[in-house]
């Protein structure tokens, strides 16, 4: 991305110059697609390039002022007024006081044996309220031996990816759109992924028993990445029955399942089969991802696996963010937080659909039911578009694109938007420029 800003700082990339299509240029780099449209999306809402409908992408006309021999200044990444990007909860409303209770309570009473080297297992004080809370709030089969603490969901996977690897497991079904650090971290490790569509009723699992060699599948079943569907009861009990009948696993990541609007959350997959179901928890959309907190709950066979690829050499989450953690669950303040940001999100997400509504009546909005941010498609304009008018309202959007995994047949174009990020004061103002974004 750098390397874009300079050549177009430096006159290199004249304003006007088309860019080769993100398919091309993915195959001359050797990345990923996702890479190259990220960083065309990035360089679009910062205002280096233009996204024209239909017609591919340009280096801005408006950058002239900035290239040629006298640009030598860096120009700083411009800030954006308003951030509706998916991934973030909003950490205005981090409940600062009782984590900070939490933590000086941790440091007070906790033992001198807490101050070494971390258990790469985890706290077993924190896996057993871990194991507590998933029971009763996400249906799961749980108990303190088969959770394992990590840094979050990348970490988990990327420790369940180095185990299957290791049991001879070359190819995993993911979802053909996803987050786009799944896809990645299986190549990482050697595994091949291979895409299932999805529809209306979450992943398409026709398929599974026609792929040979497959040793798992990835899921994201309460509520999808980036689409926003949840995986259909009959879908939910035909992949626990795969994987029974063929000896194989489901990776169950549970991207914001806590978060449901029309009803009581869906329980979590694992609940089914806690055999064959390795789930992937974290705090991140609850509390806040700086924490670095996260669980595996696995079935009892392969928590020996998973604990020595942790290793004691791999970084683990700190004691005092482990034992606060504990306090936390234990006081009653996680579910109390829990519940007031479900009715903070849900008011934004009546507020969205309100407003898009009454001014956008032809904008399409899916995935609303849960999760912390929805699809939004509007006949006539690409996804590209919608970015840079977006950007042009100081408003950063995603386009579905950058979730979209390389051999995806899917046509659909649009764009993701979160509601959780902007703080109190800041949402209504980030939902008026998405407004004049779909106008």
């Amino acid at each position: 991305m750098s390397a874009f800003r300079e050549a177009i700082r430096s006159g290199r990339l004249a304003p006007g110059t088309r860019l080769p299509a993100s398919r091309v240029l993915a195959g001359d780099l050797g990345v990923g697609r996702s890479t190259v449209v990220r960083v065309y999306s990035e360089l679009v809402n910062e205002g280096w390039l233009t996204a024209l409908h239909g017609s591919g992408t340009e280096v801005s006309r408006r950058s002239v002022g900035v290239v040629g021999k006298r640009a030598r200044t860096p120009v700083a990444r411009p800030r954006f007024v308003h951030d509706l990007r998916p991934g973030w909860p909003d950490l205005s409303s981090f409940p600062r006081e009782e984590w900070v209770r939490a933590v000086k309570r941790t440091v007070t009473n906790a033992p001198f044996e807490a101050f070494g080297y971390v258990d790469p297992h985890g706290r077993s004080e924190l896996r057993e309220v871990v194991a507590g809370y998933l029971a009763r709030a996400r249906g799961l089969h749980a108990h303190a031996d088969n959770v394992v603490i990590c840094s979050g969901a990348a970490e988990g996977l990327r420790l369940v990816a180095a185990v299957l690897v290791k049991v001879g497991v070359t190819k995993v079904a993911i979802e053909e759109f996803c987050l786009h650090t799944q896809r990645p971290a299986l190549l990482k490790a050697g595994i091949e992924p291979v895409l299932l569509p999805v529809d209306g009723d979450g992943a398409d699992l026709s398929a599974l028993d026609e792929i040979p060699d497959l040793g798992a599948v990835l899921l994201t079943p309460s509520h999808q990445f980036p689409l926003g569907v949840a995986l259909q009861s009959d879908r939910r009990a035909a992949v626990v029955d795969w994987a029974r009948r063929r000896g194989t696993l489901v990776i169950e990541d549970d991207y914001d399942g806590e978060f449901r609007y029309d009803r009581s959350p869906v329980g979590a997959l694992q609940g089914l089969d806690h055999d064959r179901v390795v789930y992937l928890g974290t705090a991140s959309k609850s509390l806040a991802p700086g924490l670095r907190l996260g669980w595996l709950v696995v079935p009892d066979r392969l928590v020996g696996s998973i604990v020595a690829e942790k290793g004691w050499a791999e970084e683990s989450v700190g004691f005092v963010s482990q034992l606060a953690m504990t306090d936390f669950v234990d006081s009653g303040a996680y579910d109390r937080h829990i519940r007031a940001m479900r009715t903070q999100y849900r008011r934004r997400r009546e507020q969205l659909l309100e407003a898009i509504s009454r001014h956008c009546p032809t904008t399409r909005v899916t995935g609303m039911a849960a999760g912390l941010h929805v699809v939004l498609e509007q006949p006539g304009r690409s996804e590209a578009e919608l970015v840079q008018r977006a950007a042009r309202e100081q408003l950063a959007i995603e386009p579905l694109e950058l979730f979209r995994n390389p051999g995806c047949t899917s046509e659909r174009q649009g764009v993701v938007v979160g509601f959780a990020a902007p703080s109190a004061s800041g949402w209504s103002g980030a939902l008026d420029a998405l407004v004049r974004t779909l106008r």
